[in-house]
């Protein structure tokens, strides 16, 4: 497998199994400089992956749902992230050996380093967000999001 493919995936699995070891109610939770609710950074990581998918491939965007603020669920956050981290491969897929990503540059590298980067910056938030609001994350999850050789 493509070692850009196989390392987006493990990063968006590591995404996954936060989600699915936080609280529904936990969703709500915000950081105390106020800003984005766990629910809405999870949104928002999805989001930014759409606007990349509509400025590079936007024929990859069908079918992929918009996560409104009122509609914020574990369920809805999970399906999305699904979604659109398959159609993030497919843009990998399409940028090929050339590694061309439309409307980025350098290349198709870097473009996953931007998106980890990115989106680890998001996870940072909510975990803040989360120990705050008196939901802190087990020990285990906290040290499971950086056994990348195991997600």
């Amino acid at each position: 497998m493509d070692p850009i493919i196989e390392t987006w995936q493990i990063h968006n699995r590591i995404n996954l199994y936060l989600l699915e070891n936080i609280a529904e109610e936990a969703l709500a939770d915000q950081s105390a400089s106020k800003g984005r609710t766990v629910g809405q950074q999870f949104a928002h990581i999805h989001s930014v992956r759409l606007m990349w998918l509509k400025v590079a491939a936007p024929q990859l965007l069908e079918g992929l749902p918009k996560i409104e603020k009122e509609n914020i669920s574990k369920a809805s956050l999970k399906e999305a992230l699904e979604l659109s981290e398959k159609a993030i491969f497919q843009l990998f897929e399409i940028a090929g050996p050339a590694g061309k990503i439309k409307g980025f540059k350098p290349h198709a590298t870097a473009f996953l380093g931007y998106l980890i980067s990115h989106e680890s910056h998001h996870r940072g938030q909510i975990m803040l967000a989360l120990k705050q609001s008196g939901h802190m994350v087990d020990q285990k999850i906290q040290y499971g999001i950086w056994e990348w050789g195991t997600r």
